[in-house]
This record gives C-alpha cells, structure tokens and sequence, in this order.
C-alpha cells in the first residue's frame, strides 16, 4: 500500500463549482441503509482503539458542566471575542454560502451558541476556517479558543487537548461515483485509490485495514471529493455525517453499504482550561435541553442522513 500526499488548496472551490445547483438546491436523503447501527447513548468502544489500545480512556469522559467563571473563561470576556476554529467546506455541517459568504451548518450553530453562552453575543464569535490536520495545533499554539470542526474523540487526542461531552454519533462510510460496481467497504477499499484528509480518523481506519492499493492524503476534506469527481481517487472515506453532505452536493457519488468505526465528536480546548470545558458542557446540556440541538439537526442534516436525530444524539446530558 502506498501513501500518497496532495497539496490541493484549489479544490475546495473546484468542488463547490462542481457541484453547482446541487449545493444550492440540496437533494433528497443518500446513501444506502447501513448494515450495522450504532445505539444513541453507546460507548463507543472502537474509537477507543484508534492509534493505541483498547480501553486506554473513556472517550464519553469529560469535566462536569459548570456556569463558574474560571480563569480562561475570565480571559475570553476580557479580551470580548471567542475564536472558534471550524470547517469552511463541509456542506451541511460549516461551509461557506455562496450567495451570502457566511460560514453556515450544524457546527456553525453551535459555535455561535457556545459564543452567546460565554461572551454574551453571537456576533463576538470570531470563525477561523482550519483545517483538518491543523485542527489540534491550532489549540495547542493558541490560534483559537476552541475547535468545533467534527472532531472525534479518541484517546490519543485526548493526551493533547481537552474534550467537552460528545455531541454526535458518526460512524465511518465510503463514497464511490455512481459507476464504480463496489457494493462494500471492503470492495471500495481493496486495490483501489482511496483518499482520506490528513490527521483524520479515516486515514488511520483505512491505514489499518492494510488493503487500499494506494492512500492520497489532502488538508481538507472537501479535496477528496474533487479528486474522485477528476478520476484522481476510485474512493472517500470519511464519517457519515460528511460523506451524505457530500452525495448531497454531487448526484454523481454515492454510500456504498457498511459502516466502519462507531464514533463521537466534541468540542476541542487546552487541556489547561477545565473552567472553559465546563462551560462549554454546560451550554452543550442546554442546547440540547432548549431543543436547539434538535432543530439544528432537522434544518441542516435530517433530509441527508439515514436516521432520526436520537441515532446521533450521544446521550451525554
């Protein structure tokens, strides 16, 4: 298996063109029923295991949510801006609106309420686009405040930066063009080009599955799809949630049968601000106690995913 790095900081616009009335227009529900579920409420238990043991960390594990003004709360409302680094190219979950050049979807909305939790107006919210690979350097290096990108939670992340409760269960999926004859993951994968955004938890799921002919790595998840859309990749592999916002941007894809890697995603901070991960909990209980959580997922995701909103409610109150 070889792997393969491509520099491709054009796509994303390439794909968003591509895809052209498709973005604007949306689509109807992709992607053929899964052949294994994952309950709401569930540990996930294999995205234990990514890069590194089994039962290493609790990935639901995270401090109780607290209203406390501690110190780096104290210095976000000093300094009257909370930077927020999110997706700019994931249809659906943080991508930029064409017609308005707003950043827009499921993430944006809880970014912004986290911002209105803390500082007290949306509007204060600075949004920084980061990418994939960048996303844990940027807290690290203090470019931002918080990352709330589709971020799994996984125990080797965890040794870096601190996690909030989860806020979403995904699962691993593949997209192929609509001619490819691949039924499964495995057909999908074995022998073929498959592409996977760098630092992602696809790369490591395909790395370790040992049978793609070729893996093509991209700084933003967006590319990989402009690279099957070009014939440069015979397969995606990303999580559920990204690959039906995908099929909904471009007819010409679609989810082959199968999911890999049951998963949860949260909000990302320093691990050395457990006052501002307790808040954020906080206003993660009360997003989802208020319903916002719930409408959120009915506007941006409900006619492109395979089930209900409590399939993806993580449970974590």
């Amino acid at each position: 298996m070889r792997t393969r790095t491509v520099r491709t900081r054009p796509f994303a616009a390439l794909a968003l063109l591509a895809a052209g009335a498709a973005v604007l227009a949306g689509g109807g529900p992709v992607g053929a029923a899964p052949t294994t579920t994952t309950a709401a409420g569930a540990a996930p238990r294999a995205a234990q295991q990514e890069e590194g043991p089994a039962d290493t960390c609790d990935v639901t594990k995270s401090v109780p949510p607290s209203t406390e003004d501690g110190p780096a709360v104290k210095a976000i409302k000093a300094k009257r801006s909370l930077v927020i680094g999110v997706d700019q190219n994931s249809y659906r979950w943080g991508a930029r609106n064409p017609n308005t050049g707003q950043i827009e979807g499921f993430d944006i909305d809880l970014a912004r309420a986290i911002g209105a939790a803390i500082i007290g107006d949306p509007d204060k919210v600075v949004l920084k686009p980061v990418a994939t690979a960048d996303r844990i350097d940027a807290i690290k290096k203090g470019r931002v405040d918080l990352i709330v990108r589709t971020m799994t939670i996984n125990c080797k992340r965890m040794e870096d930066v601190a996690f909030s409760k989860p806020y979403f269960n995904i699962t691993q999926r593949v997209l192929v063009p609509k001619a490819s004859p691949a039924k499964t993951i495995d057909d999908a994968v074995k022998g073929r080009t498959v592409c996977v955004a760098d630092g992602s938890t696809a790369q490591t799921v395909v790395n370790g599955m040992k049978t793609a002919g070729q893996v093509v790595t991209v700084g933003n998840q967006l590319d990989c799809l402009v690279l099957l859309q070009l014939g440069k990749a015979d397969a995606v592999m990303t999580d559920n949630g990204l690959a039906a916002g995908q099929a909904a941007q471009d007819q010409t894809v679609r989810i082959v049968d199968g999911e890999a890697q049951p998963e949860v995603i949260g909000v990302a901070m320093l691990k050395e601000s457990p006052d501002l991960t307790a808040r954020v909990n906080q206003v993660l209980a009360d997003y989802y106690a208020r319903g916002d959580w719930a409408r959120s997922y009915e506007h941006w995701l409900k006619p492109y995913m395979l089930n209900d909103a409590d399939h993806y409610w993580p449970g974590t109150r």
